[in-house]
């Protein structure tokens, strides 16, 4: 950091051109990076209905470029989105604005490649006033990839709507290898590699989108393609929307909806801010016991507008709201499980009994949120007259009870069918051997013909010789 000297003789700090870099590491990934992007063109003050992202080439260099339909952005807008910490958004019409740090399209762009440009033009601006000043011009067609000022005003008109802004962001990251960090190879899509056993939205732009609100109100559109937006409840199954939760200092419950991923290997709470999801596939609770199995594949999904997400919008303050909201979600998720596996036609595997989730597990879980008691729960008493099979089942706890008692029922069940099976084999065998008996009968008989036919023969040769 630099200083600048002033008439008072105090210097002022001014910032590093470095500082863009290292704001940008804020970014672990690129998708989040591109997020803070589409979230200027939702946000009320653009408004935009629609969004482009695309892969082009200019002058041999691959550049990512935004387009969208929004209301554009006047000089002094344009001056504020390009320093930092400006940011006057408001709601508009009930839509509240994600952006709220004035850092996002700084922190984003500089994560995806180090060169950026903006071209906007609103209804009452049609942009070109920004290189008015010849100086400026000459700046841009200096350190940008285009070489004239005609250039510059094709990449402007292309914008087809009335309004709309357009960002072209060049000299992309690129890994090791030295290929781009972005692979546009995939049709329609861009990805980035991850494991295998990551869900598909750590590596497809497309599946990222796709969850990226929780409510979709803007079309995004990726590599040419319109992305089919839904809520995340809607991909779920054997979904419960009863569940809510009631922060300190909030007027009204806050819903809670749980349900079971068709991906059983990806599951844990979706947690939206102003519609944005901030955390996905956080675990809570019994979810991050691995011996435990009751809430394996639940997704919840909860809007949490009353925390404050961090500057990069990947995570949220870790204060006592958000601390109290993981440990009531995390009770309500674990009395959700439990319902959920005992319905009938359940598959959800059954744990051995040293596998059962203590009291002490889950403690953190019950002390907390709406209707906890800040007690355990009490065992129940021993009845003298049980019977010993009872006593053992009670030992296991009421929990375990029912899956063994359910296990019981599904062997018996499996009996059956099998007891069935054998008595139609029998019938079978009794049928076989029937029929076995009958072409015994037959066989003797034939023999029977074919003796007396070769003696018939014997006597005819004996007849001939005479």
């Amino acid at each position: 950091m630099a200083a600048a000297k002033t008439g008072r003789g105090i210097p002022l700090s001014t910032l590093s051109t470095k500082f863009l870099h290292t704001n940008s590491t804020s970014h672990t990934g690129p998708f989040s990076a591109i997020a803070e992007i589409i979230d200027n063109a939702y946000d009320p003050d653009v408004n935009a209905k629609q969004i482009w992202i695309d892969k082009t080439k200019i002058r041999d260099m691959e550049c990512l470029t935004f387009r969208d339909d929004g209301n554009g952005l006047s000089r002094d807008l344009m001056h504020q989105m390009l320093s930092f910490g400006f940011s006057e958004k408001k709601a508009v019409n009930g839509k509240h604005p994600i952006g709220m740090y004035g850092n996002g399209f700084k922190s984003g762009s500089m994560r995806l490649g180090k060169d950026a440009i903006v071209l906007s033009k609103s209804k009452n601006d049609l942009g070109s006033e920004m290189w008015e000043n010849r100086a400026s011009l000459r700046d841009i067609l200096e350190h940008s990839p285009f070489h004239t000022e005609e250039e510059l005003l094709t990449e402007l008109h292309a914008i087809e709507s009335t309004s709309g802004t357009k960002i072209i962001i060049w000299n992309l990251r690129r890994t090791s290898e030295g290929n781009t960090e972005l692979d546009f190879t995939t049709e329609n899509d861009i990805r980035i590699p991850c494991d295998d056993s990551d869900p598909e939205s750590n590596s497809s732009l497309r599946a990222y989108c796709s969850i990226l609100y929780l409510e979709p109100k803007m079309q995004i559109n990726i590599q040419g393609k319109k992305l089919e937006t839904h809520p995340i409840s809607e991909s779920l199954e054997y979904i419960n929307t009863t569940y809510s939760y009631k922060p300190n200092g909030v007027k009204q419950k806050i819903p809670i909806i749980f349900g079971d991923n068709e991906s059983k290997e990806h599951y844990g709470l979706m947690m939206y801010h102003n519609n944005r999801l901030i955390k996905a596939y956080h675990r809570v609770g019994c979810q991050l016991k691995t011996k435990h199995k009751i809430s394996i594949g639940v997704i919840g999904v909860i809007e949490c507008n009353y925390l404050t997400p961090t500057h990069n919008k990947q995570d949220f303050d870790n204060t006592d709201a958000y601390r109290n909201t993981i440990k009531s979600v995390a009770s309500k998720l674990r009395e959700y499980s439990g319902k959920r596996r005992n319905k009938p036609g359940d598959n959800v595997p059954i744990e051995e009994p040293n596998d059962e989730m203590t009291d002490e597990d889950d403690e953190s879980e019950e002390t907390s949120g709406e209707g906890a008691s800040g007690t355990k729960r009490p065992r129940r008493n021993c009845d003298e007259g049980e019977s010993e099979t009872d006593r053992v089942l009670r030992s296991f706890g009421p929990a375990r009870e029912r899956k063994l008692l359910e296990a019981v029922r599904s062997l018996t069940q499996e009996k059956q069918g099998l007891t069935v099976q054998i008595e139609k084999l029998n019938t079978k065998v009794e049928q076989l051997e029937g029929e076995k008996a009958s072409i015994f009968e037959e066989c003797k008989q034939k023999t029977a013909q074919v003796t007396e036919l070769t003696e018939w023969k014997e006597k005819m040769q004996a007849h001939c010789k005479q």
